[in-house]
């Protein structure tokens, strides 16, 4: 196990980022010097639960960041500073609704039934003006921008110094990209075990937005932040190992697609829990401008709004390109990226414990067919349908872990009850005058 005190001994390293994400997926953090992380390390950081998004109150006793010394990182563009990943401790038992927490609880729930769920995501992001209201290069303009070279070249010096941190992270980054809207951005690394990639996904999104705030430029993963462009993806490849890591159990080539009957019930479990994970994939209310979004100036919206399942066909909810995996193309840029791959595990394995169907496959054109396809259920139409699919859901909240559905659903009913309580320009532009 790695020693954080001769890690920074060696490293030059003065201080620590402890980090922790909440359950809105917001990344809290205390910075310690050098010189305290030997007893931070046993004993971890205090953090106040109620000040940030966890369900909790001022009565609650300290919340102890313990940090988790592999998952440490030098920042490379501050290399005095470290980062590490925490485990929520109070009171010497762990917070059952911590995010990492939860997915940590289902890994070992998958490495008991003999299992290893390896995961691969694509964030998109936006990098706009410092005040984010509009994108930061006036000349992406193109009605079609997806992989537009020059606006990519535009934009070398933030992408180029993102991709140079991945390969010096060793997370071997393979592809970079401009996306489907003006001013939006892919970057893609390999994929590995799900938390692994969910620190990685965690502290990626925090690299982004330091090195565009570096360049003076605002980066987002918001789902919809610009009104007509296409929102922030987040799809997630899917596939399920022996815990070796050696064999791929979804692999099967003389199956349909090259899925094993294992990997069909593992997606007939996100199939069949798809609505309700939607309130963990598409977290937020804007997360509805996007997969129930009008056509977008480029001329798809590339995000699904019906649970389907196809072969290698980008206008469903999930695509099969290849055997041995699968595309949830479902969650979006604010996906908690440790309740994103922890909703994948619990559905997935709920699919295999009752050996679950996934439905006919479709291979039609979603966007220009798919209202020729009946019985399939459509996604929520918003966070608040979302939630109560959660809440309906009582095998996947079991999976998830009652504790933390119970927190999540009840922060997230009051974030809902507070949009609704805002008084819009909307409202007075359409009644006014009634």
């Amino acid at each position: 196990m790695t020693d954080l005190a001769a890690f920074a001994r060696e490293k030059g390293v003065k201080y620590f980022m402890i980090s922790y994400t909440d359950l809105f997926g917001g990344q809290r953090a205390k910075l310690v010097p050098a010189q305290a992380i030997a007893g931070m390390a046993e004993d971890g950081a205090g953090f106040a639960g109620f000040a940030t998004w966890l369900d909790m109150t001022p009565a609650h006793a300290d919340m102890l960041a313990v940090p988790d010394p592999e998952t440490v990182i030098q920042l490379p563009w501050k290399p005095e500073v470290a980062w590490v990943a925490a485990n929520c401790i109070m009171e010497g038992q762990e917070v059952d609704q911590a995010p990492r927490n939860v997915l940590r609880k289902l890994v070992t729930k998958a490495a008991e039934q003999g299992l290893r769920v390896k995961t691969g995501i694509e964030a998109e992001f936006f990098l706009l003006t410092p005040e984010g209201t509009q994108i930061s290069d006036p000349f992406d303009t193109a009605e079609k921008p997806c992989y537009d070279q020059q606006a990519v070249m535009r934009r070398y010096d933030v992408i180029a110094e993102i991709c140079d941190y991945m390969l010096e992270m060793g997370w071997g980054p393979y592809q970079n990209d401009h996306e489907d809207a003006n001013g939006q951005f892919e970057m893609n690394w390999d994929f590995d075990d799900a938390l692994v990639t969910a620190d990685r996904h965690s502290f990626f999104k925090f690299m982004v937005k330091s090195v565009a705030e570096k360049h003076g430029l605002k980066a987002t993963f918001m789902p919809k932040p610009i009104e007509g462009l296409t929102g922030n993806g987040c799809h997630a490849h899917i596939s399920v190992w022996d815990l070796d890591g050696t064999t791929n159990a979804f692999v099967d080539n003389d199956a349909e697609l090259g899925l094993s009957a294992k990997g069909r019930t593992f997606l007939g479990g996100i199939m069949k829990h798809a609505t309700a994970m939607a309130a963990i994939t598409n977290p937020t209310v804007n997360s509805y401008k996007r997969i129930n979004a009008l056509r977008t100036v480029s001329g798809a919206t590339w995000a699904p709004n019906t649970v389907t399942w196809t072969g290698n066909n980008r206008t469903h909810m999930v695509r099969v390109p290849g055997p041995g995996r699968f595309e949830l193309r479902l969650p979006d840029g604010a996906a908690n990226p440790y309740l994103l791959q922890a909703v994948i595990i619990a559905a997935g394995l709920s699919g295999l414990e009752t050996d679950a169907d996934p439905g006919p496959r479709h291979d039609i054109d979603m966007y220009a067919e798919g209202h020729t396809i009946k019985g399939a259920p459509r996604l929520p139409l918003n966070m608040l349908d979302a939630i109560r699919a959660l809440d309906a859901d009582a095998d996947l909240k079991s999976m998830l872990g009652e504790a933390f559905a119970r927190a999540f659903i009840t922060l997230k009913r009051k974030e809902w009850d507070s949009f609704v309580s805002h008084f819009s320009h909307w409202e007075r532009d359409h009644t006014l005058d009634i």
